[in-house]
C-alpha cells in the first residue's frame, strides 16, 4: 500500500472509531475498512457516502486510529481534506456525519453539501 501526501488529513472521532469497531465485530471480518466517499447529487450538489471495503487502492488516503482504518479515494479526498468523521446517536436516529471545512453550503439532512 502506497503512502501519499494528500495535504490536510482527515480525522475520525472516538465515537466513530467505537462504532466502526462494533460493526466490524458484528461482521466478523477484521479486514474491512470504513470507506468514505463523495458522489454527485443530493440537495446541495454532492452527497457523502459510507461503506465497508476490504480493498485499499494505491491512490487511497488511509487514516488509522486505534486499529480502525478509514479510506478515501483520491477524487473524494479533494472535497474531504481537513474533514472530521463522527458518529452520533440522537432523536433523529444514528448516523455517521462529516464536518467539512470545504463545504460552502449544506442542507438540513446533513449528508449533502456544495463547494
Amino acid at each position: 500500500m502506497a503512502e501519499h501526501d494528500f495535504g490536510v488529513p482527515l480525522s475520525i472521532t472516538d465515537s466513530a472509531v467505537r462504532k466502526v469497531r462494533s460493526l466490524l465485530e458484528e461482521e466478523e471480518n477484521p479486514n474491512l475498512k470504513l470507506r468514505v466517499f463523495v458522489t454527485g447529487g443530493g440537495c446541495s450538489g454532492f452527497s457523502y457516502g459510507f461503506t465497508f471495503d476490504e480493498k485499499v487502492a494505491e491512490d487511497d488516503a488511509v487514516v488509522e486510529r486505534e486499529g480502525v482504518m478509514m479510506v478515501v479515494d483520491s477524487l473524494s479526498f479533494q472535497y474531504l481534506s481537513g474533514s472530521e468523521v463522527d458518529y452520533s446517536e440522537g432523536l433523529h436516529g444514528s448516523q455517521f456525519k462529516i464536518t467539512n471545512p470545504n463545504a460552502t453550503t449544506t442542507c438540513g439532512c446533513g449528508s449533502s453539501f456544495s463547494v
